[in-house]
Formats: structure tokens, C-alpha cells, sequence
């Protein structure tokens, strides 16, 4: 059977195409300010990839914040069952999910079938989701493709103070002014973020094995602060940002 995952994300738009539980095809797309064009421009990729016709596909199922507008689609499914499927699918020791975005934060909690026993989501401050570390970059001056490497650095450990995005950028200002090297802001940085999913992640309890999926699982200095406060290693799977479009593929498959 041939399936289609569309996960519409705050920032990015992501497209899996799924033939009998093997994957043909990936796509993304900025959401941008047309979330709906870039989401049929990379659907359209997708399929394409795939070696398909749009009439070959039997059921798209979409995931992700714009989940319910999103083009072609038959059903939709929470981002929190897309992840727990999508994880189980790619990595089946996995048994926590960490799923971070640009604008929220989410922990799954799930069975070796892919099934939600429990979950939190972050989404009342962006200290815990992607946009409050691209705005602490800003604050530093420094790339954002280099200021999780920066962060790998640093040996000293810095309090963070300021749980609210705004404040945090005045808190590194003050840090810049102090003279503190930049490398040492970034861990502070990092080590902040984590440990506000960390505080969410104990809500639902944590099974090992334990993987972080989303965008910012491309961020080497939150990966390392991430597993530094929860003590144990966190796997970040192949193509991270994709499992939620995987997930909704899958449930797709399943329910048809």
C-alpha cells in the first residue's frame, strides 16, 4: 500500500512517501508565509521522488500544527501518536520520545507498538522549542549552524536565570558585557533549554531507550546538554525531522 505522511510544522513542512512499511521518498519545504503552497510544492516533490503518480497514492494522512489544512489529505493524527509511530518505526528500542519544534516542545511516552502511554507538551514559552535558541544566537552574534558547536566548548557551567525568551536575551546581553567568552554563554544557553524539557519529560516518567526527533535534534550543543541532565545517552535517528510525517504515513497504512 502506498501512503503518504505530511507533517505541517510552525517552520518547516515535511513529506514522507511509504510503500509497504519502506520508505520511497522525503520533502521539505519552509512553511513560510503560503504554508499551504510549500505543503502541495513538497508533496508533489515527494511523490515525484518516489517514482509515483499522485494517483498511485491511497491515503495521505497529515500531522503538525497545520494538520487540519493540510492538501490531499484523507485524516490527520495528534503529533504526539505521529512521533510515538514514527520512533518506533525507525529505532524500536526507543520507548521516550522528545520531539522539539520551532514553536513547541512534546514527550512521548510509548509501548514497543508505537502506542502512547503518555506525554507532556511545552508549548506556553519558547525557552523550550527551537526559535528561543535561533534568537539566543542572534543575541551572541554567531551563526545558528554553529552555536550548538560552540557550546561543545565549553567545560564551565553557568546559571540562566531568565525562563522567558525576552528576559534570557537581556540575561546574555549582560553576560556579553561581563566579558564572559562566548562559548560558555552558548552552554548556559543550551543547558537552560534542557532543563526545561527535562522538567517536562519527568512528568511522564522516562523509559529507556530514549530519542530526540524534531529540528533541534541537529543541535549537537542541546543533544549533549539534554543528555548530560537526564544521564543517559539520547539517540537522534536518521532523517530526525522527518518522523513526524513518518508517523502520520504509518497510521495511514494502518487505518486503510
Amino acid at each position: 500500500m502506498i501512503t503518504v505522511g505530511i507533517d505541517m510544522g510552525a517552520k518547516n513542512i515535511k513529506v514522507v512517501v511509504l510503500k509497504d512499511r519502506e520508505v520511497l521518498a522525503r520533502s521539505q519545504e519552509m512553511a513560510g508565509f503560503e504554508p499551504l503552497e510549500a505543503a502541495e510544492r513538497a508533496y508533489k516533490r515527494a511523490v515525484e521522488k518516489a517514482g509515483l503518480t499522485e494517483e498511485q497514492v491511497e491515503a495521505v494522512y497529515a500531522t503538525g500544527a497545520g494538520r487540519k489544512s493540510a492538501p490531499h489529505t484523507n485524516d490527520s493524527v495528534t503529533e504526539v501518536s505521529a512521533a510515538a509511530k514514527g520512533i518506533v518505526f525507525s529505532n524500536p528500542s526507543v520507548r521516550t520520545v522528545i520531539d522539539i519544534g520551532a514553536e513547541e516542545g512534546r514527550a512521548v511516552k510509548c509501548t514497543e507498538q508505537g502506542k502512547v502511554e503518555d506525554f507532556a507538551i511545552n508549548e506556553k514559552c519558547a525557552a523550550g522549542a527551537g526559535s528561543f535558541t535561533e534568537a539566543m544566537a542572534r543575541a551572541l552574534d554567531v551563526p545558528l549552524a554553529e552555536f550548538g558547536q560552540l557550546s561543545l566548548q565549553s567545560s564551565k557551567s553557568i546559571p540562566m536565570n531568565a525562563q522567558c525568551a525576552v528576559f534570557a536575551e537581556s540575561e546574555v546581553v549582560s553576560l556579553v558585557h561581563a566579558k564572559t567568552p562566548k562559548e560558555d554563554i552558548s552552554r548556559a544557553v543550551h543547558d537552560a533549554i534542557a532543563s526545561r524539557i527535562i522538567s517536562m519529560i519527568r512528568r511522564v516518567g522516562i523509559n529507556n531507550d530514549v530519542a530526540l526527533v524534531g529540528g533541534v535534534s541537529y543541535n549537537p550543543g542541546f543533544v549533549d546538554s539534554l543528555g548530560r541532565g537526564l544521564e543517559t545517552a539520547v539517540i537522534v535517528p536518521d532523517n530526525a525531522e522527518y518522523v513526524g510525517a513518518l508517523g502520520a504515513a504509518i497510521v495511514a497504512a494502518e487505518r486503510n
